[in-house]
């Protein structure tokens, strides 16, 4: 049996990252086991793709949220439904500065809002808007929305163990500040927590955003104020390369003397040097479980909220190793 048909029935001794690879291409080219619905499904002809930008900020080069849509488009594919994209631009405050014309000339008729949108907004479009609204990788508590959100507390708590197995002790974290987006703010919490059962210092949080330049900054402040932390966690893969390069920049071999560790599995993870170990998120399913959200939503409108957690995987690469300091457990 071939490696992809082994990895797709979980069946065989396939690495975990060569079975989250496959298995998420196979979401993004559109292969798949189950065959189309033959149930009558709800008459929803377009719907819409909203994704959250902050004004003045260049598009990120490596979004999490292309393989978010490129999910979103097979699965809309699969049930012939057209998909309108567009970006809402907010203000440092996170409000809206303008309505997109898909919402305001009521284009679509089911709306997935893709990454951090404060409960005023979504409450507006609730009541501005009579469709079904989906959440992916948004969190907005008080509003009766479906969502489709990342298990970043297993996640989390998977990357800080392994540091942990491998003897790490004095353990950093940064990509995270106490503003950070809810998910991100999930990481940090889980990383205390975990710090705190096994009773380890908590001190060594470097508030940082999730960007490679911040966490190049993060990583060389954490080092000159911690000279004794010997590894760190990045709550995002791209504030982790950033980390990378400070860490080469300080004269430290990575894994040999400092190891890191990201959140996400980026596409650029798997190609720096080292390649960095981090923990999959499984995006392409995240989009096409939130377009599947959307069809159940329109044909049950009664039926209770609910919340699908995507389990994630870790991916071991290069940029870990063993802690070459003896500490006393």
């Amino acid at each position: 049996m071939g490696t992809a048909s082994q990895a797709l029935n979980n069946r065989g001794s396939v690495a975990a990252e060569t079975r989250a690879r496959v298995v998420d291409a196979a979401q993004t080219l559109g292969y798949s086991t189950r065959q189309p619905s033959k149930t009558a499904q709800p008459e929803l002809d377009v719907i819409g793709m909203l994704v959250k930008h902050d004004f003045g900020c260049a598009p990120d080069t490596v979004c999490f949220f292309t393989h978010i849509q490129a999910g979103i488009e097979n699965e809309c594919r699969r049930h012939g439904i057209s998909l309108m994209i567009a970006n809402i631009e907010v203000d440092a405050s996170n409000h809206p500065l303008f309505w997109p014309a898909m919402l305001t000339e009521e284009r679509i008729q089911g709306l997935l809002l893709i990454g951090a949108f404060i409960d005023d907004t979504v409450g507006f479009l609730q009541r501005r808007l009579d469709m079904p609204i989906v959440l992916i990788d948004s969190y907005a508590p008080k509003m009766p929305f479906d969502s489709i959100v990342i298990d970043n507390a297993m996640g989390t708590r998977s990357a800080v163990d392994y540091l942990l197995a491998h003897g790490h002790r004095h353990i950093g974290l940064i990509a995270t500040h106490p503003k950070s987006p809810p998910s991100v703010l999930e990481r940090r919490q889980t990383y205390l927590q975990v710090m705190r059962e096994h009773g380890l210092p908590e001190c060594y949080v470097e508030d940082s955003y999730s960007s490679q330049e911040s966490g190049y900054s993060a990583c060389k402040a954490l080092l000159e104020r911690a000279p004794e932390v010997t590894a760190i966690f990045a709550a995002a893969d791209i504030a982790a390369i950033g980390a990378l390069n400070a860490a080469r920049d300080l004269g430290l071999n990575v894994p040999d003397g400092f190891s890191v560790i990201g959140f996400d599995n980026i596409d650029v993870a798997s190609i720096v040097t080292p390649a960095l170990t981090t923990v999959h998120v499984h995006k392409t399913w995240m989009g096409a479980l939130g377009v599947q959200q959307v069809l159940q939503r329109a044909s049950e409108s009664v039926r209770p909220r609910v919340s699908i957690t995507v389990a994630t995987t870790l991916i071991e690469r290069d940029s870990v190793g063993p802690c070459r300091v003896a500490y006393e457990i």
